[in-house]
């Protein structure tokens, strides 16, 4: 856990600014080209189409205009318990999936995925949403081996990375913020750090072959020794919902 706790208080201290440059032109051309132009076969597919996986997943993703007063920043990983899934060993196999959605790793074998982290208040909890996308069935096969993994598990599992390692003393079924996409489930955790006890929060949303999977801890608590429970902010949830269709 101390890898994952320098983050959070690192994270909840400096978050980076983003931008994004854009950049557009065009001529009139002579009426020969426009000719030749009307002669050619318009292109059918959309935009949505004819982007790659991970061209889709940032057109997707939540950003600071979707959420009023709160920060939306990548996601660095210097401190971060894992890079990837192989970077981690789980005592209980199946409960694999739980530890890579508190990890900010992706599900399965997508074919793309990027987070990003909410963030409004130093003092308060903040979220992380990872968005990934997957071949035709691959993200339903995902999100049962996810409910699996919530079922069997109830009883805590522990999870080691890079010679850190992270016990989860529980974890229970809730009720989703906010239900939306195909499919909807959540799950709460509760784990041990220097004596006191956390809960944090988890949902995941399938909308056709694209997962969104929110997590949500309060760092500062972890870092201060005091207790926290770091409730899924529905705004954040409700906001990128809605941009998954």
């Amino acid at each position: 856990m101390k890898r994952v706790t320098r983050s959070v208080a690192l994270s909840t201290l400096s978050l980076l600014s983003l931008a994004a440059l854009s950049a557009c032109g065009g001529n009139s051309g002579s009426g020969t080209d426009k000719n030749a132009a009307a002669d050619k076969p318009k292109p059918t597919a959309s935009k949505e189409a004819q982007a790659t996986p991970a061209e889709r997943l940032e057109q997707l993703v939540i950003t600071k205009a979707d959420v009023s007063g709160k920060e939306v920043d990548e996601a660095g990983s210097e401190f971060a318990f894992a890079t990837s899934q192989e970077e981690v060993s789980v005592e209980k196999p199946v409960c694999a999936p739980l530890a890579y959605a508190m990890n900010q790793l992706p599900l399965g074998e997508p074919q793309a995925d990027l987070t990003r982290v909410v963030n409004g208040d130093p003092n308060q909890a903040f979220t992380y949403v990872t968005l990934t996308t997957y071949e035709s069935g691959r993200a339903e096969s995902t999100m049962a081996g996810l409910s699996e993994a919530v079922d069997a598990c109830g009883g805590g599992f522990t999870a080691e990375a890079n010679g850190n390692t992270s016990a989860y003393d529980s974890v229970t079924a809730e009720k989703p913020v906010a239900e939306a996409g195909d499919e909807s489930l959540a799950f709460g955790s509760t784990l041990t750090f220097r004596g006191i006890s956390h809960t944090v929060h988890t949902q995941a949303v399938r909308s056709g072959d694209v997962l969104a999977v929110y997590f949500s801890v309060d760092g500062m608590a972890l870092a201060n020794s005091r207790p926290s429970d770091a409730k899924l902010p529905a705004a954040v949830v409700k906001a990128q919902n809605a941009k998954l269709g």
